[in-house]
């Protein structure tokens, strides 16, 4: 909670002064990329911490129904495939069952932020992306 006190009066103090003219708009970038990347830091360790408690990775909480997703998971090799939904129905498992992973697995080295279908994710969404740029002008 004191945290949150210190970063609520930062962001006051500096837009006061934004209104003076006091500080300049670089030194309020710096600021503001060093509190986020800070607060992003103990969020992802806090997000980290849940996954493993129960086997997944982030990348497993993508919506499997988005057009995107769906197009990198057919894609995809099976075997990432079969493990991401092994991990899904075994979070499940131990969900329903109020058990954590560790529980029955305490040696396993997990790695919640390794992403295997990203590089298809970026490529289909680029992709997507320049096939409306280049069809916005036949929009009605």
């Amino acid at each position: 909670l004191p945290f949150f006190f210190f970063f609520f009066f930062f962001f006051f103090f500096f837009f006061f002064f934004r209104q003076q003219g006091k500080l300049s708009t670089m030194a309020l970038q710096h600021i503001g990329k060093s509190i986020f990347g800070r607060v992003a830091g103990f969020y992802r360790a806090n997000v980290a911490k849940d996954l493993s408690a129960v086997g997944l990775r982030y990348e497993d909480l993508i919506n499997e129904n988005e057009p995107d997703m769906e197009e990198a998971l057919t894609l995809a090799d099976p075997s990432v495939v079969t493990a991401r939904n092994r991990r899904l129905k075994r979070a499940i498992d131990l969900d329903f069952k109020k058990k954590l992973f560790t529980d029955y697995a305490p040696d396993v080295p997990q790695e919640t932020f390794k992403f295997e279908l990203d590089g298809d994710l970026k490529k289909i969404r680029e992709r997507n992306l320049e096939y409306e740029l280049l069809n916005a002008s036949y929009k009605k």
